[in-house]
């Protein structure tokens, strides 16, 4: 399965991923915004704010924020939005990507890579889990929204 980072250089897939990732967030009620989440996705970029890999014929998309880790002097990979097309789920394409973003990681020196789910999501927490994530019951999730 091929997994790709966009760059610039990949530019003309990135109305196809601007669309799975409209897709997604749709899943978790967001109003449709296809030439918005384009031009978001197109500045993180090329600003280098975060990582956008795809997945097979653009059937799946992760995005990773890179952030210093001070206690390590490295860094560490956050997984933020992680989606595969429901019609083609099972079948190796979510484990690909994680694939891809730990080799990624791990050759970048990171010291480790997280994210996070919602409890109720059950399936990809198993997928998750086969993969090599735990889950940290010692840690507090609190948010700020602004």
């Amino acid at each position: 399965m091929q997994v790709m980072r966009l760059t610039d250089a990949t530019q003309p897939l990135l109305s196809e991923a601007a669309a799975l990732l409209d897709q997604y967030r749709q899943h978790y009620g967001a109003n449709p915004a296809a030439d918005a989440v384009e031009e978001w996705m197109l500045a993180q970029v090329r600003h280098a704010r975060c990582l956008i890999y795809v997945a097979g014929e653009v059937q799946g998309i992760c995005s990773v924020s890179v952030v210093p880790a001070a206690l390590t002097l490295r860094t560490v990979w956050l997984i933020r939005d992680f989606f595969v097309r429901p019609d083609v789920r099972r079948q190796g394409i979510g484990r690909a990507l994680l694939d891809r973003v730990i080799d990624d990681a791990r050759q970048a020196g990171a010291h480790r890579v997280s994210l996070q789910t919602e409890t109720a999501n059950v399936r990809a927490i198993e997928l998750y889990a086969k993969n090599g994530f735990h889950a940290q019951t010692d840690v507090t999730v609190m948010d700020d929204l602004l």
